[in-house]
């Protein structure tokens, strides 16, 4: 691979102006797409084929508009008074006109309608339920807009209005001043890492490009294809990372080689070969770790894994020939000026910080190790709470919030989570009736709604309407508990449905997903490493460390989101179980990631022992070598990860904290401190690999092709040299 790699990155540097006009005009080529062919994403995060997601759909079939986006406008009479008077009553009439003649309404209810009332007892807290035309995830921002500017307007009167629901659900945005801050931190870190601004810009500007086709095809996916609105979110944030990394590996090796003396033509082609070939390694274990998301079977999380994985995909190209040609053009320039005249050198890093950090910790190899599993394990102990929902808490201070508190305080703290059975068949209605006078004697249930039968009379709607709040564990016990009772309706067929129904069959689908997700993933990529470093206990302590990195992310994310802990630090609104989608997502990202610190800084190691090294001096020298590299890269990374976590997106927000912190635990404690002293530990049984698994094809991250192919000429010189001579 390395010798395949290098003859790519000597052609990308011949024909270096031809590489980057073609890199550019798929920029723009999708630029152009992405501006004429977009469609809308979709916030719904349902499950094709669970209870819960069929059942709105036949609602949306049986009922008509039933089926569609709702929002809840809360009304509240001004106090010591109810909303049956004269002037609330013309005023609550009157917005419910306006509501119903907004864009894509297809129907708004009067609260104080007598036919069917939706005000509390005392009369002083009403809501009118806006339904659309769209279904859920479907709700323009035109639309929204309208709503909201209605409600601002219907507010500024005597009557309190607020609105909330998931109508008016806001898609996660990307793009803020926080994800720029995240982007300037990284160019710093990157000017300092290389004493030079033209190199970092360059090294950032090239990311940029390759995840911006990236997100640009993407986009343009959107015209023909529904995607989750967090799914370009994901890509951009994975891309822009792992793009700045890889370019980071290369031009870091360029500028060795350099140093060492080469040309630029064979520095890049080097460079291509060596670094080129650990950042495909890397890049194909973050594809693995992506596309197995398809195990979950839930369709927007493997849109979600790639898209995500053909951005990754991108970005090594982009590694590959976009970055080697730009380093064609810049030249000796890629190097500080006080080092472009000095004296070739060709002996291994100094000390310094990092020198005497490695030695120190393979010197104490077993209390390295040892502190290093209690510390991540004691992080990780909030990970056992954890509590998942696909129910979001709106920020602060928001009218969704406000509206949601209004609800709570007029008609209880479960109004907010309303569960909707669905009863189909001949007999529905009579079943439905039945079923309401059995439903209430279940444990946390508050109210229970007369049965709503459709036109023809086969099919009947039951609201019932939880003690608890919708992210309450007894309302999700109470998903269970309804199924259970209804499992033999005579004469009808019933299902359970409704936002936290659909929250408890994403979650289970994800638990049972889970342990065959991490099965498929972590196999892969311990055949992938087994294949790069011809060991089998080397690729075992990487895997070992992902587990302690994930458990500690995870605990922190616990701590922090739910608990509360510092959680002005990362400006959260308020705490609750996390998203669904954050543990599954974060293993597999982090997985990939942490793979790319432990190909890096290892091969090095194993470079260092393939030339002749004593084990020990090996992890020396490949972590003097490495360990900058790998802690630029590391810092970047976590910057562009936690300049996501500011943003006032719960779903985003939750899963870059676990990114940030994850990178954090990974690359400064797992493999700065624990994988070199476990190496250490191990000496030489660390490279070992059994007789029967020396079949096994190498994969030649290390450039050993390419040293090969430099010295075969120069002994066909001697042997010519020494004929001669005889």
């Amino acid at each position: 691979m390395a010798l395949l790699l290098s003859r790519l990155g000597a052609f990308s540097h011949r024909h270096r102006a031809a590489v980057v006009l073609v890199w550019l005009v798929l920029l723009v080529g999708g630029g152009a797409g992405a501006a004429t062919l977009a469609g809308e994403t979709s916030d719904s995060f349902a499950i094709p084929g669970q209870e819960s997601t069929t059942a709105l759909e036949r609602i949306s079939e049986e009922f008509g508009a039933a089926g569609g986006a709702t929002a809840q406008v809360v009304l509240v009479a001004p106090d010591g008074q109810t909303l049956a008077t004269p002037e609330s009553a013309a005023a609550v009439g009157a917005l419910v006109a306006e509501l119903g003649e907004l864009p894509g309404v297809a129907s708004a209810s009067n609260p104080l309608d007598p036919a069917a009332p939706s005000v509390n007892q005392q009369l002083t807290t009403g809501y009118s339920t806006v339904t659309y035309e769209a279904p859920v995830g479907e709700v323009t921002p035109a639309q929204q807009d309208a709503l909201t500017a209605a409600v601002e307007e219907a507010g500024d009167g005597a009557l309190t209005v607020e609105v909330t629901g998931q109508a008016i659900q806001e898609p996660p945005h990307v793009g803020g001043p926080a994800e720029a801050i995240g982007v300037v931190v990284a160019l710093v870190v990157l000017a300092v890492t290389y004493g030079s601004l033209v190199v970092a810009g360059m090294n950032l500007l090239t990311a940029v490009v390759g995840v911006g086709i990236g997100v640009l095809g993407i986009t343009v996916a959107t015209g023909f294809t529904d995607l989750s609105s967090t799914t370009p979110i994901l890509a951009a944030m994975l891309g822009l990372a792992v793009g700045i990394d890889y370019a980071l590996f290369i031009v870091s090796r360029f500028r060795q080689e350099l140093r060492r003396g080469a040309d630029i033509g064979t520095a890049v082609a080097t460079a291509v070969g060596t670094a080129g070939s650990a950042v495909v390694t890397a890049g194909l274990t973050v594809v693995i770790a992506l596309t197995g998301l398809f195990v979950a079977g839930i369709p927007f999380l493997t849109q979600m894994g790639l898209a995500a994985a053909g951005t990754i995909v991108v970005a090594v190209l982009v590694a590959l020939t976009l970055v080697p040609a730009a380093l064609g053009f810049l030249g000796m320039r890629a190097l500080p000026k006080r080092r472009r005249t000095t004296a070739p050198t060709h002996h291994a890093a100094g000390r310094g910080f990092l020198g005497g950090w490695v030695a120190t910790v393979t010197r104490h190899r077993l209390v390295a190790v040892l502190l290093t599993v209690v510390a991540l394990g004691t992080v990780a102990v909030p990970f056992f709470s954890m509590q998942t929902t696909l129910v979001q808490t709106p920020p602060e201070d928001s009218t969704q919030a406000r509206a949601e508190q209004l609800l709570a305080a007029g008609f209880g703290e479960g109004f907010n989570g309303p569960l909707t059975v669905l009863f189909e068949g001949d007999g529905a209605v009579p079943a439905a009736a039945a079923a309401a006078g059995e439903i209430p004697g279940l444990d946390d249930v508050a109210l229970v709604t007369p049965p709503v039968p459709n036109a023809d009379g086969t099919a009947a709607l039951v609201s019932v309407i939880p003690q608890s709040g919708p992210t309450d564990p007894a309302t999700e016990q109470l998903v269970a508990g309804l199924r259970d009772l209804l499992a033999d309706v005579d004469g009808a067929q019933a299902s359970v449905t409704g936002a936290t129904a659909v929250s408890v069959d994403v979650a289970t689908s994800l638990d049972a997903a889970l342990p065959v997700y991490l099965a498929l993933v972590v196999g892969l990529a311990l055949v992938l490493l087994v294949l790069v470093f011809r060991s089998l206990l080397v690729p075992l302590v990487g895997v070992l460390g992902f587990v302690l990195t994930v458990g500690a992310a995870l605990g922190a994310t616990v701590a922090v989101f739910q608990w509360g802990w510092l959680a002005d630090l990362v400006n959260l609104d308020s705490t609750g179980p996390l998203i669904s989608l954050t543990p599954i997502l974060v293993i597999g990202i982090l997985f990939g990631l942490a793979m790319d610190y432990q190909i890096f800084l290892v091969s090095r190691m194993h470079e260092a022992h393939s030339h002749g090294a004593a084990p020990l001096e090996a992890i020396r020298t490949g972590f003097r070598q490495a360990a900058p590299v790998v802690v630029a890269a590391a810092l970047i990374m976590f910057s562009v990860f936690a300049g996501f976590v500011p943003s006032g997106d719960a779903t985003i927000k939750s899963i870059a904290f676990a990114l940030a912190a994850g990178i954090a635990f990974d690359a400064f404690v797992v493999r700065m401190v624990l994988v070199p002293a476990a190496l250490a530990l191990l000496g030489d049984r660390a490279w070992w690999l059994p007789r029967w698994l020396r079949w096994l094809p190498a994969l030649d991250v290390e450039g050993a092709a390419l040293e090969r192919s430099a010295t075969r000429p120069q002994v066909q010189q001697r042997e010519v040299v020494g004929a001669g001579e005889r």
